[in-house]
């Protein structure tokens, strides 16, 4: 690799603001290789909807990665089942939004990109074109390897997730001993490697509301999330917890920690995007590849309008960079 770092972005759901997002960036010069993996007439399409001149180029892996060009786009080339219109799922393109995130996966494993930026997929119509798909995480886990883990971050807080899209009905029997103590041990790993942090100091919400309040309101925090801190302290992580979720995210406890890991999904991620949404980017920790994406959906009735916001995408790619360059070589 050369000194100048090689982003490959997915556009992710065609008929959504993805596009919109990778033509939109192709217009300002950059000082890292952007390589947009996705179908060239769709962002042809996409350019001409938003009255945005660009010119297409077709990604050349041979040669060194140079610096971004405002008006130019490098691609990668991905063929479509079918044409898009905005705003309008169609299952038939589920395949190729998964071929778009294998090509980054690999490409990022074989050394041909530095990082993988996402943009949002359907994940219901995914689904329903029958691929078992449960989002952008646990598919690139399965291709890459690794103990994937959902973090989302914004200037202030960094939210980590021990279970992610699971009905809530299921969140209790999935907080193993196991999975606990793998998700810490990642969390604390990647904030040393990925984020130079020396000693992390991670905040833990119990299950149960007030934290099971001594067993009364559940026994989760006893059985299971005590058990676990206490030992990983013995190794040398630096955990408080487990704390009443509706407390913890407060300045008294934020103030000192680096990140908060929440038993699942809509326990953390409703206060990380009340307070930078936009302003927010999820990262996959775990993985031996670097993956950051966007933290807003689709966004369907905005496709094609030029009111979709660059923020959170651009939040993301530095991340990525800023991962790339804390990360030994």
């Amino acid at each position: 690799m050369t000194d100048v770092q090689r982003i490959a972005l997915t556009p992710g759901e065609p008929a959504g603001i993805g596009p919109d997002l990778c033509v939109q960036l192709a217009q300002q010069d950059l000082s890292f290789q952007l390589i947009v993996i996705a179908n060239p007439e769709l962002l042809a399409q996409r350019a001409e909807q938003l009255g945005l001149s660009i010119q297409l180029k077709t990604f050349d892996g041979t040669l060194p990665a140079s610096p971004h060009q405002a008006g130019f786009l490098t691609v990668l080339p991905v063929e479509l089942a079918e044409s898009v219109q905005c705003g309008q799922l169609n299952a038939a393109n589920s395949r190729y939004v998964l071929k778009t995130i294998t090509k980054a996966t690999k490409g990022c494993m074989d050394g041909l990109f530095d990082a993988m930026v996402t943009a949002p997929v359907h994940k219901g119509v995914i689904n329903d074109a029958g691929f078992a798909f449960s989002g952008h995480t646990e598919y690139i886990a399965e291709i890459s390897g690794g103990q994937p883990v959902m973090m989302l971050t914004t200037p202030g807080l960094r939210v980590a997730l021990v279970t992610n899209h699971l009905p809530i009905s299921e969140v209790s029997q999935a907080i193993t001993h196991t999975r606990l103590r793998t998700v810490l041990r990642v969390i604390d790993q990647d904030l040393r490697l990925r984020f130079k942090i020396d000693q992390p100091r991670i905040l833990v919400c119990g299950l149960n509301p007030h934290a099971g309040e001594n067993g009364h309101l559940g026994r989760e925090e006893i059985e299971v999330i005590e058990p676990v801190l206490e030992g990983l302290r013995k190794q040398g992580l630096n955990l408080q917890g487990p704390l009443p979720a509706d407390t913890l995210f407060t300045n008294k406890y934020l103030e000192s920690a680096d990140a908060v890991l929440a038993m699942y999904h809509d326990q953390g991620l409703p206060v990380l995007k009340h307070m930078g949404f936009g302003h927010a980017v999820n990262i996959t920790l775990g993985l031996p590849i670097i993956r950051t994406s966007v933290d807003h959906g689709t966004a369907l009735e905005l496709a094609g309008t030029g009111k979709a916001d660059r923020g959170s995408l651009l939040y993301a790619i530095e991340t990525a960079l800023a991962m790339i360059a804390n990360t030994p070589r």
